[in-house]
């Protein structure tokens, strides 16, 4: 920790300055990404096309098209997906960020354990975006365009369902993919330790559930795929916890 007592309107500006810098690389990323719309826009649908990865894969043969049935919906998706991306590239600056500006007020022992959990934290966000974009969400697409419950009904995917699913399985699921980052923090904090945590596998369970019913669509097949390396990772902060 500083010796220098630092006052509330200091903590203020150092925190203005954070969010500013923080912001401004979005902005920057994003200003890019609004450049080259080909390239963007060819990796958010190659979901949907016949030579996505997992659908190479022995008796698998799916592809889907979408539909546009609002006015502005492109130009939104546009925008959205730009800044999304932005977020998504910026995320190591992000957290670099948020690391200056709590790293004052630790303590020496406590700066070189949680810079470790900081460290981490890109990796982590990284392999959700992974798992989510490579398995969660074409899963989910074969499941749900492939389920009906009448054959007079044809599914027909409009941009706007589309680009709700992909949110959610991808950038959300990067997010989620933080929490052995959370635990490790509050482990060096000396906030939780691993026997805590084994006394809690029951309700972890319970929580992994609840997670992905919220993230995904309210089914049990999508609530599954996502619910299993939510828990791995609830495994994995317990290793990185201390004993």
């Amino acid at each position: 920790m500083n010796d220098t007592e630092m006052s509330f309107w200091d903590h203020l500006e150092a925190l203005r300055g954070t969010l500013f810098r923080s912001v401004l690389s979005i902005v920057m990323v994003s200003v890019v990404f609004l450049c080259i719309p080909k390239p963007l826009f060819k990796a958010v649908f190659w979901p949907t096309q016949p030579d996505f990865p997992l659908y190479r894969l022995p008796g698998v043969d799916f592809s889907m098209e979408l539909i546009n049935i609002e006015l502005s919906a492109q130009f939104f998706t546009y925008m959205k997906v730009a800044v999304l991306c932005g977020i998504v590239l910026s995320f190591p600056y992000l957290i670099y960020e948020l690391w200056k500006f709590i790293a004052p007020a630790l303590y020496d022992n406590e700066k070189r354990a949680v810079r470790k959990a900081f460290t981490l934290a890109s990796g982590l966000f990284y392999l959700g975006v992974a798992v989510g974009y490579f398995v969660v969400l074409p899963v989910c697409l074969m499941f749900f365009t492939n389920f009906s419950i009448s054959d007079a009904i044809v599914n027909t995917i409009s941009l706007s369902s589309y680009m709700s699913m992909f949110v959610s399985m991808v950038f959300l699921i990067g997010l989620l993919f933080e929490f052995p980052t959370i635990i490790l923090a509050l482990s060096a904090l000396g906030v939780v330790h691993r026997p805590m945590l084994r006394k809690g596998r029951r309700y972890a369970v319970v929580a992994t559930l609840l997670l992905a019913a919220l993230i995904t669509p309210s089914d049990p097949f999508s609530m599954f795929v996502l619910a299993v390396p939510l828990y791995g990772l609830y495994e994995l902060s317990i290793l990185l916890c201390k004993a």
